[in-house]
């Protein structure tokens, strides 16, 4: 047996236990990226744009089962071409700020749907409530940055946004399309 055979077999142990490298990390370029959402609203298209947002990479296409994705949403900070509309959408009928500041995705899984599609099942938690939330993007790579883009839907009623008078699916409909257009470098 040579020296090198030995020292692998003692090695092989050790690796064993190390298991294999923890995934990732990733940081956001905030001046590259955009989160919002979109709403019918008196069957015209409203969109707000979230300024304040962070979020939590860890993932490795190679080594999905590690990958973990926790992005935080500053409610105080979305904004739109409609002051008086973000207004209400802050205030207790909508996300209600005051009481919930933030709302929170969390992928706890993330599954390869060939090519460069992806899909991430997690949780959304907003103004308190928390429920299953799918979001299929794409992902593609260039050395060490990458580039993301995806939408999910949501039932803003589920959520207890729009109450009263706002609960009706008019003049805002209930269904909202969520949109991520994300740039990320890996960390070294």
């Amino acid at each position: 047996m040579t020296t090198r055979a030995g020292a692998l077999i003692f090695l092989l142990p050790a690796l064993a236990i190390a298991g294999p490298a923890d995934a990732a990390q990733w940081t956001v370029d905030h001046a590259r990226s955009r989160l919002g959402f979109s709403v019918l609203w008196d069957r015209e298209p409203f969109v707000g744009i979230f300024g304040h947002w962070d979020a939590d990479i860890e993932f490795d296409p190679a080594d999905l089962q590690r990958a973990h994705v926790t992005v935080r949403v500053d409610l105080a900070s979305e904004h739109s071409d409609e002051a008086e509309f973000d207004e209400g959408l802050k205030g207790a009928l909508g996300f209600d700020v005051p009481k919930f500041a933030d709302a929170q995705f969390r992928a706890t899984r993330i599954d390869h749907d060939g090519g460069d599609r992806y899909v991430a099942q997690g949780t959304l938690t907003l103004r308190g409530i928390t429920r299953p939330l799918t979001l299929p993007f794409t992902l593609t790579f260039t050395g060490t940055s990458a580039h993301m883009v995806g939408q999910a839907q949501v039932i803003r009623t589920e959520f207890g946004i729009g109450q009263g008078m706002w609960a009706a699916p008019q003049p805002v409909a209930h269904q909202v399309t969520v949109t991520v257009d994300l740039t990320a470098t890996k960390s070294q």
